[in-house]
């Protein structure tokens, strides 16, 4: 993987996401230093928490090297303080709220960036909370996660030959980009780069829709008189579909929320698509259904396999926004 070094990172969030980050820079760094008090050694990962209990877990898993409060003015101010990239990586909802917190002590070439899985609020989160000093702020989301949730969960190789889409602003300099490109980059990841707009409309159709489809088939589920029979009863195909259904309730509810435009569009075409499976198998319309099924059992397992542009649509196709591999053909 390439080297990134760096001085010092502010981590807001440790958590799944945030705690996985840390580790995988910290396997690129020359030793560990967990658990040490000067703030300014070199390759310093410092964690900020709502909770203390939160990031006092991570420090003690070695995770981060130092463990601040949220509200702890004066200790923040310090980790601020020359910072070479601080990360957002706590729940969409709390971007705007987050920035305006450190907005105060951000100065010299401090790079911001984020990990959400919504761009188009967080890029409009930065220019209300950080003004004239949205041009530090470079937005990013690594496709990347686990059902479960909280450092203790956090991998250093989960994004170890995995997308990251960067979705810079015209007002960032190209050094601020390619910083949290290199970041991304040792930490494993293949890096893609799409507009705010682009990224919520394609996420909102391969992220965001599955995983409600997942959360209201378990509420179906639940809702039954039977429910627990049929629990007992279901196999890997249910637990496969409804993995994701175990995913943080506060980061889904907030995501549903901050993409709400594009998510509605997919949930409203996926309503359709049901009503014609629903029509073809009233109808016993076995060709029908067959015929669909084979086609999308065929570009499902192109797209395992790799080959997935050589089966989707032409309207599905990526286009010209679509820029993977480095930063470069930023839209």
């Amino acid at each position: 993987m390439p080297h990134f070094s760096f001085n010092k990172i502010v981590i807001f969030g440790v958590g799944l996401i945030g705690g996985s980050l840390a580790l995988a820079l910290k396997r690129g760094q020359p030793e560990s230093r967990a658990g040490t008090s000067d703030a300014l050694s070199p390759g310093q990962i410092i964690g900020v928490g709502r909770t203390s209990a939160s990031v006092e877990r991570a420090l003690a898993l070695g995770v981060i090297d130092q463990a601040l409060g949220l509200d702890d003015d004066l200790a923040l101010g310090a980790a601020l303080r020359d910072a070479d990239l601080v990360i957002c990586a706590a729940p969409v909802a709390q971007t705007e709220a987050l920035l305006r917190r450190m907005a105060p002590w951000l100065q010299g070439r401090t790079v911001v960036s984020d990990v959400g899985s919504t761009k188009t609020d967080a890029v409009a989160a930065a220019y209300a909370a950080l003004g004239s000093q949205a041009w530090r702020f470079v937005p990013a989301h690594p496709i990347a996660g686990r059902e479960q949730s909280g450092v203790d969960a956090a991998l250093a190789h989960l994004f170890v030959d995995r997308n990251t889409v960067l979705c810079p602003l015209a007002e960032n300099p190209p050094e601020a980009v390619e910083r949290v490109a290199a970041m991304w980059q040792a930490s494993g990841a293949t890096l893609f780069t799409l507009s705010a707009a682009q990224h919520d409309a394609v996420f909102a159709s391969v992220s965001h829709l599955p995983h409600i489809l997942a959360f209201a088939l378990l509420e179906q589920i639940l809702r039954s008189p039977d429910a627990q029979l049929k629990l007992d009863m279901a196999g890997s195909g249910f637990r496969d579909f409804t993995r994701i259904a175990a995913a943080s309730p506060e980061m889904w509810r907030d995501i549903c929320v901050a993409n709400r435009a594009a998510l509605l569009s997919d949930l409203d075409a996926y309503q359709a698509v049901l009503q014609e499976f629903r029509q073809w198998i009233a109808q016993g319309d076995t060709e029908t259904l067959h015929t669909v099924m084979s086609r999308v059992s065929a570009a499902r397992e192109a797209w395992r396999v790799g080959g997935s542009r050589d089966v989707a649509a032409p309207a599905a196709e990526a286009g010209p926004g679509v820029a993977p591999g480095g930063v470069s053909g930023a839209v």
